[in-house]
């Protein structure tokens, strides 16, 4: 009899053992297919979107798989290996069809003629990069500047130019962890939330 009790209980720890490696083994590949198919954590590597995003940010981006109907505002974190090996976090400023012109001497930015009213960026558009302006935005492509405006490569740099979507890696949609702030060092974790 006690022999049963003892082979039952063995049995039964082997079973729960069983149970908690397949969980276990369930939710390593939920994460790996979520972080695959659906979020990325990319860091931001530079200052070319100051004020919105610091040095060292940390992000979660909605895959380009899941997401590819980029509106003016939208940051996307994109690739374009003939530009920079890295992914480069950028704004949407144009989509295709729209028109865009920069007026370098006052700094001020047109789409479709309109002024756009820009209370994200750190300073107006003044450094010209080699794009001709007025230029439209072709099909299947997006215009992306950076916060930083004179401190950003983008879309005013002619080797980058408008950039194809399938360039695009996808949405930044929260900012999961805050970089150190340059002045002091500290990280502000009152940052942590939805990119605006």
């Amino acid at each position: 009899m006690r022999e049963s009790t003892e082979k039952k209980e063995e049995k039964n720890r082997g079973r729960d053992l069983y149970e908690w490696v397949q969980a276990l083994v369930c939710s390593v590949l939920a994460v790996v297919i979520l972080f695959t198919f659906v979020i990325r954590l990319i860091g931001v590597d530079g200052h070319s979107m100051v004020p919105t995003l610091q040095d060292g940010d940390r992000l979660l981006v909605l895959n380009s798989l899941l997401y590819d109907d980029y509106q003016y505002g939208d940051i996307v974190v994109l690739r374009k290996d003939t530009f920079l090996d890295e992914p480069i976090v950028k704004r949407v400023i144009a989509t295709a069809g729209q028109t865009v012109d920069i007026d370098f001497n006052t700094g001020s930015v047109y789409v479709d003629g309109a002024l756009l009213k820009e209370n994200y960026i750190n300073e107006l558009t003044y450094l010209e990069e080699g794009t001709e302006f007025p230029l439209t935005v072709p099909e299947g492509s997006i215009f992306v500047m950076g916060d930083n405006r004179n401190h950003s490569s983008d879309s005013r740099d002619s080797r980058l130019g408008t950039v194809d979507t399938r360039y695009v890696i996808g949405k930044a949609v929260f900012l999961a962890f805050p970089g150190p702030d340059e002045r002091t060092g500290e990280r502000s974790l009152e940052r942590i939330g939805v990119i605006a």
